[in-house]
């Protein structure tokens, strides 16, 4: 891989159970394991997941128009078997309107291209976790 294509997110331990990513630009976010405020490393995929998608949904229809609501919401559901702790039944949902006009009408003609789109080719979150990419790990123990 080059320089070109390489994600780094740096996740520190704060105190127990609780964490902090930051991104080379500096930007940082603070979660934990549930027991206290925030965000779950789980909530953090979901809210990956629809932003990711909402991204891409946002940059094709908004060249028409504003939109006057956009929300998205992710669901699934956290379960255990003999695959480990995983996620399943993983779906998102869009609600979106536009205002009423040729610009609007646009808009709403384009949303279920869009929609489709991301998740079928650009979203990269979506993508990852439908084609099961692996993951690797390393230790550094001192």
């Amino acid at each position: 891989m080059s320089e070109d294509t390489l994600r780094t997110v740096r996740v520190e331990r704060t105190g127990p159970s609780r964490f902090k990513a930051t991104n080379v630009r500096g930007d940082a976010i603070e979660f934990g394991s549930g027991d206290g405020p925030g965000f779950t490393p789980v909530e953090l995929l979901l809210a990956a997941l629809g932003g990711c998608t909402g991204a891409d949904v946002d940059v094709a229809t908004r060249r028409h128009a504003e939109p006057t609501e956009f929300t998205v919401t992710v669901t699934g559901d956290k379960i255990s078997d003999e695959l480990g702790s995983r996620m399943v039944n993983l779906a998102v949902s869009f609600r979106v309107s536009f205002p009423e006009g040729q610009e609007g009408d646009a808009a709403r003609a384009i949303l279920p291209r869009a929609v489709r789109s991301s998740h079928d080719r650009l979203c990269t979150v979506s993508r990852t976790i439908e084609t099961a990419t692996p993951v690797a790990t390393t230790i550094e123990a001192t």
